[in-house]
């Protein structure tokens, strides 16, 4: 009875990555009683022949407070089961097990050495999220549980706990995770960082900026406006340069050869073939998309690769009152394990926030068919001056783009925009003029 209430409960959460494919058996892999009420779940869903495991906090309440309702997963008797992640009187339990180093029926919970977790803040769930779901405890820990599970340790857990092993700046401060064993292969559960309770998302930031510009006069140019966001993106492009440089020195770096270029030139290709087949919209741009990719295998010099963010944009920095900050170094949270923690470009991180800044400064018009032809010439001159100043604050941070390096940037950023062309089209299709405007020439990419 307990499988069957899962089963219809978990294909509605937003972290359930099966959506729109039948449920075929859903079996629990492990529970373990964490204190009376609370229980710990691993379950497995088999879809057409594939498995994927997710985390549940199983709650159990004789009653059901309203504030919790919501969160109802069903009844066994006279017991309502509910989504425990949303009752602040269940999750202490988190903070408590990472502060002391608990270990309990497989589950390790873990602290940062060196560290004090305040074991009395309570939690609120932190709302919007797609893949995982964050606990806010207080103004001091955001604690993110890794809703499907993948053996092996999370990059974000990887690569923040190393660089604050180093002092690196732009990072928020790791604090505990918890981990058990999947597959015979650690596995993080759970990782938990600073709080940053009084600073901005960069997103919301330059949503502000782009609109201060639309509603200016016509006659006021972007530099002009009052909610001019390109010294931020300098500082932002500074930052990232200094991220880049401690996860060069925090973990291995190689090269790649000029043979591996061709194959990933090839690999570019064979995802633009399948996009075109999808979204026949790509077909104009193939030309100037296959030039680009071209570009790459004429390159003559070996590109320096190391562990990068690997899903890079606005909505992963925060502005705290004092500098930039960067977050979220898991990467895509669909890819493989093996492909998140794969060394790469840093120029593919670089591309990311390009793209990013075009997306800002046109998404406010792909709604308004009215509106968007006049106010183009506006967002296309936000985006050209932001793009220019986190370049130029890249280069200033110690980054570097050369000419050959600009051939590869340029090509990390069209097969960004063809994998984000055949995003819209299958979920917002009134943006798919966003991308698709990413295959106009362009004067902005690294030394003239």
């Amino acid at each position: 009875m307990l499988n069957e209430l899962l089963a219809a409960w978990i294909s509605r959460q937003r972290w359930f990555g099966g959506k729109g494919r039948p449920i075929d058996e859903l079996s629990i892999d492990s529970d373990v009683e964490l204190t009376p009420g609370l229980r710990h779940l691993i379950v497995a869903v088999w879809q057409e022949g594939s498995r994927d495991r997710y985390q549940v906090l199983l709650g159990e309440r004789t009653t059901l407070p309203e504030r919790l309702t919501h969160a109802l997963i069903g009844t066994l008797g006279d017991v309502y089961l509910y989504d425990a992640v949303h009752d602040g009187e269940r999750t202490s339990w988190l903070l408590d097990g990472m502060a002391h180093d608990e270990d309990r029926s497989g589950l390790r919970m873990r602290h940062v050495p060196g560290v004090d977790v305040d074991t009395s803040q309570r939690s609120l769930v932190l709302g919007a999220e797609q893949s995982n779901t964050s606990l806010v405890y207080g103004d001091a820990y955001i604690c993110k549980l890794f809703r499907r599970l993948i053996p092996g340790i999370n990059p974000e857990l990887e690569i923040v706990t190393a660089l604050a092993a180093r002092d690196a700046p732009h990072i928020a401060q790791p604090y505990g995770w918890i981990e058990t064993d999947l597959d015979g292969t650690d596995t993080t559960l759970a990782f938990m960082q600073e709080f940053l309770a009084t600073a901005n998302d960069g997103w919301g930031l330059a949503l502000t900026s782009v609109r201060d510009l639309y509603a200016s006069l016509p006659e006021v140019t972007a530099a002009e406006a009052g909610g001019d966001f390109a010294a931020e993106s300098e500082r932002l492009g500074a930052a990232t340069a200094r991220v880049h440089q401690e996860l060069a020195r925090a973990f291995p770096t190689e090269v790649i050869e000029i043979h591996e270029l061709k194959r990933m030139a090839e690999g570019f290709r064979r995802r633009l073939g399948r996009a075109v087949v999808e979204v026949p919209d790509l077909r104009p741009h193939v030309g100037t998309i296959e030039h680009a990719f071209h570009q790459v295998e004429l390159l003559t010099n070996e590109v320096p690769v190391q562990r990068v963010h690997g899903d890079y944009h606005l909505g992963q920095v925060m502005r705290t009152p004092t500098d930039w900050v960067v977050l979220d170094f898991e990467g895509e949270p669909g890819q493989p394990l093996s492909e998140r923690r794969a060394l790469s470009s840093p120029l593919r991180d670089v591309a990311g926030m390009l793209r990013s800044f075009d997306y800002a400064a046109r998404h406010l018009l792909a709604d308004r068919s009215q509106a968007g032809p006049s106010l183009e010439p506006r967002a296309q001159e936000w985006a050209d001056r932001n793009r220019a100043a986190f370049l130029d604050g890249y280069a200033e941070g110690g980054g570097v783009i050369t000419r050959a390096d600009a051939a590869l940037l340029r090509a990390f950023e069209l097969s960004k925009a063809v994998y984000e062309v055949v995003y819209e089209a299958r979920n917002r299709p009134l943006w798919m003029s966003i991308p698709l405007a990413a295959f106009r020439p362009r004067t902005d990419l690294g030394p003239a």
